[in-house]
Order: structure tokens, then sequence, then C-alpha cells
């Protein structure tokens, strides 16, 4: 056995032990270290399902405790997460029910689902809120193209480039120039927009996002927020699900 397989064996092994009926336990000092590892040994090769059901256990525990953590995480954030007076978003302010969309421009899932997302607030009659937060976890021109969007909002076109940028089917598309020629086509003044980029209050908003996102333990984009649930990618079945239940709740 390797080194890196003792531990869990070790920690299987006494829950192998634990399941062993009373009668074939060993009472307590009369049995050696050696002892008790073979007997914990020939129960496993005689039971090995013990062991199955044991990692079964360990998995749902840690699903759990992971669950737990999340939504403890998106109680302590609530206000960051679906308060933040100056995100963008769509539908009406006082819909009943808000979705938060984490994103990334180089995230292809993103890309695929912006209409979907878009259209929320008008296929569930203006009972819906969706608020965009920019986490552009890939880096480099997925910050740059973040920072240009969230400065365009100081124009008032934050949504014509952010739909602009998600437009952009291939990733090698999105450059510094394919940024500002879609700045200008939106109608935006590109020398405003590139002067409020480095503003400490643009720079500020995109690190708040990036915060936040961390503090909720997002891995990958799109994230969805709803409520207490956090649900990981375009999971568009899982989204309207909760929203339904949000609506009825």
């Amino acid at each position: 056995m390797t080194p890196l397989l003792q531990k869990p064996f070790l920690a299987l092994a006494f829950t192998a032990l634990a399941l062993l009926p009373a009668c074939a336990q060993p009472s307590a000092g009369s049995a050696s270290k050696a002892e008790i590892e073979k007997i914990v040994h020939d129960y496993i090769v005689a039971h090995p399902e013990v062991v199955e059901e044991a990692l079964i256990a360990l998995g749902d525990r840690e699903k759990a405790a992971k669950a737990a953590a999340a939504q403890a995480a998106i109680k302590a954030n609530a206000d960051k997460l679906y308060r933040q007076a100056s995100d963008y978003s769509i539908g009406p302010a006082d819909a009943k029910v808000t979705v938060v969309e984490f994103f990334d421009y180089r995230c292809g899932f993103c890309k695929r689902s912006v209409d979907w997302v878009r259209a929320l607030p008008e296929e569930y009659d203006g009972q819906v809120r969706v608020v965009f937060k920019e986490l552009p976890i890939f880096g480099g021109i997925s910050e740059t193209a973040a920072l240009a969007t969230l400065a365009a909002g100081k124009q008032g076109k934050y949504l014509d480039l952010h739909v602009a940028l998600m437009a952009l089917k291939n990733n090698d598309d999105l450059t510094e120039k394919k940024i500002d020629e879609l700045a200008a086509a939106a109608g935006i003044n590109v020398a405003k927009m590139r002067a409020d980029m480095k503003s400490k209050a643009v720079q500020q908003q995109l690190a708040d996002m990036k915060a936040l996102g961390s503090a909720l333990d997002i891995g990958g984009t799109p994230g969805f927020f709803i409520g207490d649930q956090h649900i990981e990618g375009a999971n568009v079945p899982a989204v309207e699900a909760a929203i339904e239940a949000a609506l009825k709740g």
C-alpha cells in the first residue's frame, strides 16, 4: 500500500471496526494494535461492501458540510450579493425574485446562455430581476473587458457593451481593439470609458465583485444565485426550478 493510501485506508478501517458486531470486537485494553489491525483487515476482506458503505457515508457528509457552508456564506454576504446599489441589472427593482449571475466574457457557457438570461424578466412577467456580476476568472483580457463594461455603465451603456462582448463567438476576437470598436459602435465615448476604467471607483467595483466571488467560493462561470442557492454552470432547468420555487414561496 502506498503512503498516499494509508490515511484513507486507516480511516475506513476504523469505520469498519465500528461496524463490527459487538461480539466480534475486542474488549478495551485486551488486544494489541497489531491484533486490532488484523481483525479489521480480516473483516474487510470478508465484507468488502463496508468500504463502499463508508465511502458513500463520507461523501454524503462532505456534501452536506459543503452545502451548509455555502448557505452560510450566502447569508453572510446577502447584501453584497443581492442589494449592492452599484450593480447593473435588468427587470423591476421590486421584483419578487432576484437572480444573480457571475460571468466571464471568455466563458463559452456564459455566451451561450446570455439570451436566455436577458429574457428572464419578460419570461416571468416582471417578477424576476437579474443582477450582473463581473468575475473575470480567466484574467488578462477578461479583466480588461470587465472594467470596460463597468466603465460603459457610467455612460448608461452597461448592457449594450455586455451583450456585444458576449456576442463574440471566438475568444481570440476579444482584444483591446475589439473592445474599443464595440464600445464606439454602441455609442460609448471610448476615451471617457478608458479613463473611467482606470478610476478608483471602477477598479474598486470590480475588486469588490472578485472578493465576493471568492467569499462565495465560486470556482467557475457562470454561477447563479437565487435565495440561498448557488447553481453552478449554465444549468437552465435548475435555475428555472429555483425561480419557480421562489415565486411560490
